[in-house]
């Protein structure tokens, strides 16, 4: 294993949906992560530019001629077995490792809970990111999905569920469909960016691995949520934004057992936003769980400040309440995301979130 200050990487995106989670990385920039792009159909892989050719791998050419899984799950699952050797070979080394998949299809569903599964055997930290599929995908596909996902939870160590239903809600309802799953990888890519350059973002006192490793092993169902904003108050209301987002709006944080708040901002960001955001997640946060809030410097983002909350620890339930409060026509909104009250809030002590104060936002000693 690499030297902990210094942890290698990896970002797995298995199938069609991890495929193009990867070109979305490669787009985005994404540093000091390694990516690997592992599918079943050879011309998915051909499709992605900017990764080296050793880092696309075909799974199960034996058995599918790279063809794809045909949407079989269980061929997904037995191509993922067939390559073990080379997946062990590409995880090898990893201090982290992200897996990146749609639930629903053959090779996502069927080879992500293999991939996960030699990850563990090689004790290495793994978080899942996976998306359900749509509703209008039918009723079959996300009782597939679920199947993955429940076969990834004995491997993971935390498993980031992003419902694409919930992500409907926030689209232009005259978005091509294309388009719709574009945004969808995008969501993917994002929330794996958001954890690995709190640990890996140089040039400010930031979170470390530990800290990471802390908030996300053993932890079990996970979900996200993302805020931006700008003007004056854009550090309340991206962070109100992200804790009530469609994604997060079933969820009382309160019983979250770890939360991950990443801040994207450009250099005139303050201490005195810093601070509003640390505040509002700590009225999120019971006493036994772990906060680590970390930031990270984009002068590209003009004014914009993005906030993304990864809360960890959640109990199936709450994540099935999220798959279920929908009718006919979209998502039924339920804003249950508040503040405890003060008896609950006074129920134990409770540590304060961990606040990496960058070096130009403190005062100089005298």
């Amino acid at each position: 294993m690499s030297d902990i200050s210094n942890p290698v990487i990896k970002l797995i995106g298995v199938g069609g949906g991890g495929v193009n989670t990867i070109n979305h990385a490669i787009q985005k920039n994404i540093h000091g992560v390694e990516k690997y792009c592992l599918n079943t159909d050879a011309q998915s892989l051909a499709s992605v530019v900017g990764l080296e050719e050793t880092n696309k791998i075909v799974l199960g050419s034996e058995l599918t001629r790279g063809t794809g899984a045909g949407a079989d799950h269980n061929v997904g699952r037995q191509a993922a077995i067939e390559s073990e050797q080379k997946i062990r070979e590409i995880l090898d080394g990893a201090d982290m490792v992200f897996i990146a998949s749609g639930m629903g299809g053959g090779t996502g569903t069927g080879a992500s809970p293999e991939v996960a599964r030699i990850a563990k055997e090689l004790g290495i930290l793994t978080v899942a990111v996976v998306t359900k599929p749509f509703s209008f995908e039918g009723a079959r596909r996300g009782e597939v999905a679920n199947e993955g996902i429940e076969l990834m939870k004995d491997y993971v160590d935390s498993i980031i569920i992003i419902p694409n239903e919930r992500l409907l809600t926030t689209f232009d309802r005259s978005m091509s469909l294309l388009d719709a799953f574009s945004q969808v990888d995008n969501v993917l890519s994002t929330a794996v960016a958001g954890i690995t350059e709190i640990i890996l973002n140089n040039g400010m006192q930031n979170i470390d691995f530990a800290d990471i490793k802390a908030v996300m092993q053993n932890r079990g169902a996970a979900i996200m949520g993302m805020g931006r904003a700008t003007g004056e108050d854009r550090a309340l209301q991206s962070i109100i934004e992200a804790t009530t987002s469609p994604l997060l709006s079933e969820i009382k944080l309160n019983e979250a057992k770890g939360i991950i708040v990443s801040i994207a901002a450009d250099t005139e960001i303050s201490l005195s936003e810093y601070e509003i955001i640390g505040q509002e997640v700590e009225k999120y946060t019971s006493g036994d769980a772990i906060s680590k809030i970390g930031v990270r410097i984009d002068p590209d983002l003009d004014g914009e400040m993005i906030v993304t909350v990864v809360a960890t620890g959640l109990q199936d339930d709450a994540i099935e309440m999220i798959n279920m409060n929908f009718n006919s026509r979209g998502f039924k909104a339920k804003k249950t995301n508040t503040a405890p009250t003060s008896k609950e809030q006074t129920a134990q002590p409770k540590e304060r979130p961990t606040v990496a104060v960058p070096s130009f936002l403190q005062k100089p000693s005298k």
